[in-house]
């Protein structure tokens, strides 16, 4: 993944939507000859292997048609990971020296019920015109409109050649107005919109990573720090999909044997203005939040429930603050509540 510091401006606070990790498919290629498109969606930064070769030639890390010897270009269908609003793209060229294409454009298509006709123009609406794309290199675009929600994405490129990696910044989209007022909903979950917007380490592993669905798959697919050789500890700051009240906090440490956090916490704030790049002023404060959930005992490769009295009702809130004592690993964090 890039570092926070390679991202431009538009990416903070966002999720990369093209995440295979998450669930995004190439669900169609006009041509994959050299590498399919499934590798341009994957979470890992391109590798390069001079020696690597295939059956059809060069073996690379991304999506490569053929040299093009009839009329038209490429293109590429994408179904998101999950319906969002979209601020900017990476489409990243590296390691394609010789064999880039020249020009890109994207589309855009919101089809919740099924994918949409590849072919089918009117089905698509431009939010990239025709721009260059220069030899192995991120190139970034900003979404003039951040508004719109969409569920797949047609990438053209001209007229040939590979991409390394697609990345799609936004924010998840979920219809909130569809939950009931009393009922109980992951909070945190990053389908629901949560988002870590600052973190002591992210070394193994993101800490947006413990938001995401399922139990893992394997220790990999956690919020991992490095070994702590000082005084402190480890945290992450996570903007909620939607203010509200945390009733139950699940703790997963699943894969972590012996790197599981020897105890964990959890704060809370109401802060609907905060913004998602955080100033070291508004990091420090968030040490002074609310107590959710006071210093618990943690196991390996365990599911840790917390409910009742263990969890305090401290009012709604917008941002929490789960730390780590005094580093390791968590898989998943559930913040189950109902909005507010």
């Amino acid at each position: 993944m890039l570092g926070t510091e390679e991202r431009p401006a538009f990416a903070a606070g966002t999720v990369n939507l093209a995440s295979a990790r998450l669930g995004a498919k190439g669900i169609f290629s006009t041509d994959e000859f050299f590498a399919p498109l499934s590798r341009m969606l994957s979470d890992e930064l391109p590798l390069w292997d001079a020696a690597l070769y295939d059956d059809n030639g060069k073996w690379m890390d991304g999506w490569e048609s053929r040299r093009k010897r009839v009329p038209g270009h490429d293109y590429a269908v994408i179904r998101l990971a999950m319906p969002g609003r979209i601020h900017g793209l990476d489409i990243d060229t590296h390691w394609f020296t010789g064999n880039y294409p020249p020009f890109t454009s994207v589309d855009a298509a919101f089809s919740p019920d099924g994918d949409p006709d590849p072919a089918n123009d009117a089905a698509w609406t431009a939010i990239l015109a025709k721009s260059p794309l220069g030899s192995s290199a991120h190139h970034f675009f900003e979404n003039a409109d951040k508004q719109k929600v969409w569920t797949h994405l047609r990438l053209h490129i001209y007229p040939d050649g590979g991409v390394a990696r697609l990345r799609v910044y936004g924010t998840a989209f979920f219809d909130w107005s569809k939950v009931g007022a009393a009922e109980e909903i992951d909070l945190g979950y990053i389908f629901h919109g949560a988002k870590s917007l600052a973190w002591s380490d992210a070394h193994y592993g993101h800490p947006d990573k413990i938001l995401g669905p399922g139990r893992g798959t394997n220790m990999g697919d956690g919020w991992e720090t490095k070994r702590r050789r000082g005084p402190g500890h480890d945290w992450a700051i996570i903007r909620l999909g939607h203010p509200g009240t945390i009733r139950r906090i699940s703790v997963d440490t699943q894969f972590y044997k012996g790197n599981f956090p020897d105890t964990c916490e959890l704060l809370g704030a109401n802060l609907p203005g905060l913004g998602d790049t955080l100033t070291e002023a508004e990091i420090a404060a968030s040490e002074s939040w609310k107590p959710i959930l006071s210093r618990q005992k943690l196991q390996a490769d365990h599911i840790h429930d917390y409910a009742g009295g263990d969890v305090a009702d401290i009012g709604p809130v917008t941002h929490i603050r789960y730390g780590m004592f005094p580093d390791g690993g968590t898989m998943r964090l559930r913040l189950l509540g109902v909005k507010g």
